[in-house]
Order: C-alpha cells, then sequence, then structure tokens
C-alpha cells in the first residue's frame, strides 16, 4: 500500500515508539521566537539542563513585540538574546534584520522537503508548504527539541483536498484559503494534516503557497502540506545548488521522491473547483464564518492591516499597492503596513510600493507580528473592526472588543477606501 508525504517523513526520520502510534522523530529544524522559548529556557536552566541539541539546526527570531514595547517584552527579548549567545546560536535575527518567524526562516533557505519541523507557534504548518512536516508545539516538546533534537507525535491521518480550475478576477490565495477552511469547519481537520493538490496549488508560487498552508491549523489541521516540484526547486535553488552539485534534476528527482504515492491512503478527499470562488471575508469570531465580500458592503471598518505571517510578503504588498495606487484611505479609516521581513521592507521600498501605500494614508511600521495578536503597532478599541490579512478571527485576538474580518490583501485595501467591507472587483480596472 502507497503512502502520503507524512507518513514517508514519519518513516525516515523514526527514532522510538515508546507507545503504539506514538511516534518519536529525530527533528532537522527547531525554531524559537522570544514568546514561548524564553519559558522553555527558564525550565532548562531550573533542571539544570541549559543545553542545545545542535545549535546550527536551531534558528531563533525576536518577532512578536519588537522594539519591545515595555519591561515585560524587554526580559522576553534579553532571555532570548543572552541563551543564543551563550550556546552560539549562529541564526539569531533581532532587531534590524527580523521578521516574522514564518515568513523569515524560509526567505533564509531554512526549510528543505521532507524536513522535520517545530515551533511554539501554531502557525508554524505554514512551512509545509515545501513538503515538510511542520508543527507547532506547546512549551514542553518545545523544551525536549531544544534539549535532544526529538519530538513525539501521534502519527496523524491525511485530508488531501483537490483544488481545481481557474482563479478569477480579485480572487487570490487568501480567499481559497477562507474557502477550504469554510468547508473543512473548524474542528474538520483536527488531528490531520491537509495535502493541498490539484491543478491551482501546481500553478501558485511559494508565497501563495505558504499562505494556504499557513492556514491550515484554522481547520485544525496539525499541518498543511504541499508537494515539493519545480517551483519549491526554484525557490530553494540559490541555497541548495552546491548540495546537488549544480544539478536541477538531480535535485527534482530527490524532491519528488517524498511525493504522496497513487495508492496512498487518505482519511478524507474533498474536491474544490475554484473557478466560481468570489473574493470573501470572515465574519464573526471563527475563521470558518466566512462569507462572500460582495454580501458585506454594508459593514464598517475602522483599521486596515496588511501583515503577518500570512499575508506580509512582497507578493502581498505588490497586490496591496496595486490596489491603493492613486486612492486614498476613507477618513474615518487608519491603515498600517507591516512587511513580513526587514528584506521584504527594503524590496518593497525599491519597487516604491511602501511610497505608494504611504500616499494613500498607510503608517509604515517595522518587520513584526505585533498587531495580529493585539500586542502591537496597531490594537483595536472595543467595537472597532478591522479588514486584515492575518489568520485568526478569534474574539479580542487584536485587541479586546475588537472584530477582525480575514481576508486578502487586495479586498483589505479595497476595504479601506471604500470605509466599508468590499469587494476589490468592483475598485479592478
Amino acid at each position: 500500500m502507497g503512502k502520503t508525504l507524512v507518513q514517508k517523513i514519519f518513516d525516515s526520520h523514526l527514532k522510538a515508539e515508546p507507545f503504539e502510534g506514538t511516534k518519536v522523530l529525530n527533528l532537522d529544524v527547531v525554531m524559537c521566537h522570544e514568546i514561548t522559548t524564553p519559558i522553555a529556557i527558564a525550565d532548562l536552566e531550573w533542571r539544570e539542563k541549559d543545553r542545545v541539541f545542535d545549535a546550527a539546526k536551531i534558528k531563533v527570531v525576536i518577532d512578536h513585540v519588537t522594539p519591545s514595547k515595555d519591561t515585560k517584552s524587554a526580559v522576553q527579548a534579553k532571555i532570548l538574546r543572552e541563551w543564543a549567545r551563550r550556546h552560539n546560536i549562529k541564526d539569531f535575527f533581532d532587531i534590524g534584520e527580523n521578521g516574522v518567524c514564518h515568513a523569515l526562516f524560509p526567505e533564509k533557505g531554512f526549510i528543505r522537503p521532507g524536513y522535520t519541523i517545530i515551533m511554539g507557534d501554531s502557525h508554524t504548518c505554514t512551512h509545509g508548504a515545501f513538503g515538510a512536516f511542520a508543527a507547532g508545539v506547546g512549551t514542553t516538546d518545545l523544551e525536549v527539541g531544544i534539549l535532544k533534537g526529538v519530538c513525539a507525535f501521534r502519527q496523524p491521518n491525511t485530508i488531501r483536498v483537490n483544488l481545481t480550475g481557474k482563479l478569477g478576477k480579485g480572487v487570490f490565495a487568501k480567499d481559497v484559503a477562507l474557502e477550504v477552511i469554510r468547508q473543512l469547519t473548524v474542528n474538520g481537520a483536527t488531528d490531520h494534516v491537509i495535502e493541498f493538490r490539484g491543478e491551482v496549488i501546481d500553478a501558485m508560487d511559494m508565497e501563495q503557497r505558504m499562505t494556504i498552508t499557513n492556514m491550515a491549523i484554522e481547520a485544525g489541521g496539525t499541518s498543511g502540506v504541499c508537494m515539493p516540484d519545480e517551483v519549491t526547486l526554484e525557490y530553494l535553488w540559490p541555497f541548495i545548488a552546491e548540495e546537488y552539485g549544480n544539478d536541477k534534476a538531480k535535485a527534482l528527482k530527490a524532491f519528488k521522491a517524498w511525493w504522496s504515492d497513487d495508492d496512498a491512503t487518505y482519511a478524507k478527499i474533498v474536491d474544490i473547483n475554484v473557478s466560481d470562488l468570489e473574493p470573501v471575508a470572515t465574519v464573526g469570531y471563527k475563521p470558518d464564518q466566512v462569507k462572500k465580500l460582495s454580501e458585506l458592503c454594508d459593514m464598517k471598518i475602522d483599521q486596515v492591516y496588511i501583515g503577518s505571517c500570512t499575508n506580509g510578503r512582497i507578493s502581498d504588498l505588490r497586490e496591496a499597492a496595486a490596489m491603493a495606487k492613486g486612492r486614498k484611505l476613507a477618513p474615518t479609516v487608519r491603515g498600517i503596513v507591516s512587511p513580513a521581513t526587514t528584506e521584504i521592507y527594503k524590496q518593497a521600498m525599491q519597487e516604491g510600493l511602501l511610497e505608494t501605500l504611504m500616499d494613500a494614508g498607510f503608517c509604515v511600521t517595522n518587520a513584526t507580528c505585533g498587531a495580529c495578536l493585539g500586542m502591537s503597532n496597531g490594537v483595536l478599541a472595543p467595537d472597532e473592526a478591522c479588514a486584515a490579512t492575518t489568520n485568526r478571527n478569534f474574539n479580542g485576538r487584536m485587541g479586546k472588543g475588537g472584530m477582525v474580518h480575514l481576508m486578502s490583501p487586495a479586498a483589505a485595501v479595497a476595504s479601506g477606501i471604500q470605509g466599508t467591507l468590499c469587494d476589490p472587483r468592483t475598485m479592478m480596472e
């Protein structure tokens, strides 16, 4: 019987099976940021086990509150800095060269097909876009990963989502992700991996694929994965060319060895034709509460937020700037743009994207997760609403009493210009 991509990764990384169905896997990458890692560091110190299994396999960033906004966040950052220096962790990204973890680490070439990756962050599933098994974990698992380079999992079954058809005008990867969540529901993929397949995925670049896999957790998924192909190869080639002797055919053959077999068994197969999909947004406080934007045009907003590990990449900023060009935000709406990494910030500046957005009335901040989870740089007041390119619309997510409507960058900017939620197609030439 054939195997799925995730089954192949589990088999190749299996270190032990202490209980039937519980697989202890060797880890290729352990990622750390200043919100969840300091707790693990403190406990390791308390246990007199202040060690790391392999400094080269640990990647560290300060990204959630950066620069620090108060004493508590400054202490968290200080703990992480001192720990990284103490253990000579070279891949440590502080203020001035940092970014949102799930955009920064792929940008640096740290992800490979077939890798196992953990982080104390639920949106670690983003990295499955490269054909890796990437999962968010709790503090105890993160602590063990740092110390021993292993993590225990119950092997998840896989749900295959076949995406067919062609995206229409004004419809983007974010709309596809929200439609998948709407159909699966927020609990529909619990304890499962979502395998995204089909001609729609094949046509997407890596940034679009990362948007899709980033949202897998919002359907309850352990991770989301795509098959590593020529698109993956081109993205990674600057980092792996030497490893494969500059032979792309050799690299592609290695990538495709991870592909799910044609006769692999799936817990469920879902077919979605996107040809008739319209631009959508969330309402309420669950990511599966999704409606067509054309039905929501009377809903007032107070803020637009462009950024996050979902939609803060260069293609997202291009999309936002294209909508903003020659236009102004409504007088009642404030706009915030947070490029996902320092490099993306530089590129957006060189391309004139930031100037276009600023001319439209947007405030541009440094790379940070801040506003996405209501920590800094754009917290909502009670009863305010935000058109956001982020990934989560839980009650209080962006500020106590605030409402978050998830949507694509184009839709978010269109909504900011209109002053209410807006179907971006109405503003597209």
